[in-house]
């Protein structure tokens, strides 16, 4: 059953953050439509190579936006809001949501106030960098650099590393995800609709669950330790003879499971039989494992993990991933009517039954104001005379 369906989001959009949480509600099966300046449009269409040879049709862009619908609307402009409203009530929108700065909430009328008088239960969301009531722009780099993320992640001896994706963007759209299915359940109970805001620094500082409570309560030093676990050895990346692999020995069982292996007996010494010892002497552990890989091709090793149960896995570049068999089966795929380019798109987190039912396959990613005429003219009834003098004015 597609619970979703019949639900429409209207959503305020640009970057990655917002994005992204509609591209998951797109998985859903929602009705997503995104508007944008009629000038400025979303900067990361202009991100990435121009495959298609179209303006703001640039490959990033291509990567988060497939299902969805794409407007052009100017909020600035007093026609502008008297649109949005008529959308509001003659849609039927069930979400709005903008990651716009606060400070543009009540100027281009999309505060909570204003939208919940024309749809009472509305359920409202703004994504920010640091909350409501502050106007700090803010990027993923920015983010994970005050959040501690970057410190974290790295060689001991070398720089903060940034991260190989934006968890400051995308956990923020993971955290919003769960918020907005709160709220739909609490309107389904109560007929109410909420108002959520969700800032991108403390969704990003949430996830620091150990370094927060072992830095404030018992004083650790926490910081980035390369490959390693500061707690759990032996965990890391090692060499084999012909390529890399991640082992991780999460307890003592698994450890005594490690060193009956021919090639690890070397290792079942009296000072490694508990965590802390090996913990305490981790150099020099990783170094015999090390001498002992090196002896072994990864195949070979990973069959041995397998049959005793340990985790072992090859350092997969993105290739080897969209060649893993578990992967390929979930990948999503969007095709172009217009060019006949055929997407290959990241997996959902779940299949979802609007997924099932279209066999995994999305619509393309709009182009900047394709659906204008369709939302506009066929479902609010404006003579396409009346798009077009919008156009002149600037309205969208």
């Amino acid at each position: 059953m597609e619970i979703f369906k019949d639900m429409t989001i209207l959503s305020l959009e640009q970057a990655t953050t917002l994005p992204y949480l509609t591209y998951r509600l797109a998985q859903d099966g929602m009705n997503v439509i995104r508007v944008e300046h009629p000038v400025y449009g979303d900067p990361n269409r202009m991100v990435g190579e121009n495959y298609l040879k179209e303006e703001r049709m640039n490959t990033y862009y291509l990567c988060i936006n497939a299902g969805k619908k794409a407007i052009t609307l100017n909020l600035a402009e007093e026609k502008g809001k008297d649109i949005l409203k008529e959308m509001i009530t003659k849609l039927n929108v069930d979400i709005f949501a903008t990651n716009q700065l606060p400070r543009n909430y009540d100027k281009l009328g999309v505060n909570y106030e204003t939208l919940k008088g024309i749809k009472s239960d509305i359920i409202w969301l703004g994504i920010t960098g640091f909350g409501p009531d502050i106007n700090e722009a803010a990027y993923e780099p920015i983010l994970e650099a005050r959040s501690g993320l970057m410190d974290l992640t790295g060689e001991p001896d070398g720089d903060p590393q940034s991260l190989g994706i934006p968890l400051a963007d995308m956990g923020t759209s993971e955290h919003a995800y769960g918020l907005l299915m709160k709220a739909l359940l609490k309107r389904e109970k109560t007929g109410q609709g909420s108002r959520i805001d969700i800032s991108m620094l403390e969704s990003a500082t949430s996830w620091l669950t150990v370094p927060i409570t072992l830095t404030a309560t018992f004083n650790q030093n926490i910081t980035r330790h390369g490959n390693t676990h500061q707690f759990f050895a032996p965990v890391s990346v090692f060499k084999t003879k012909n390529g890399y692999v991640y082992i991780a020995v999460g307890n003592d069982r698994q450890w005594k499971a490690l060193v009956k292996l021919p090639i690890f007996q070397s290792l079942d010494k009296p000072e490694y039989e508990k965590n802390e010892g090996k913990i305490n002497d981790v150099v020099n552990l990783n170094q015999s494992i090390s001498e002992i890989l090196s002896t072994v091709t990864s195949e070979e090793l990973i069959d041995l993990f397998n049959q005793i149960g340990l985790p072992i896995s090859k350092i997969h570049g993105i290739p080897d991933v969209l060649e893993d068999p578990l992967i390929k089966r979930r990948l999503l795929k969007s095709r172009d009517s217009k060019s006949g380019l055929k997407l290959t798109l990241a997996p959902p987190p779940f299949v979802t039954p609007f997924l099932k039912d279209s066999d995994n396959t999305l619509s393309f990613p709009p182009r900047f104001g394709e659906h204008n005429s369709e939302i506009y003219s066929t479902m609010l009834g404006y003579p396409e005379s009346d798009l077009t003098t919008f156009k002149e004015k600037g309205v969208i």
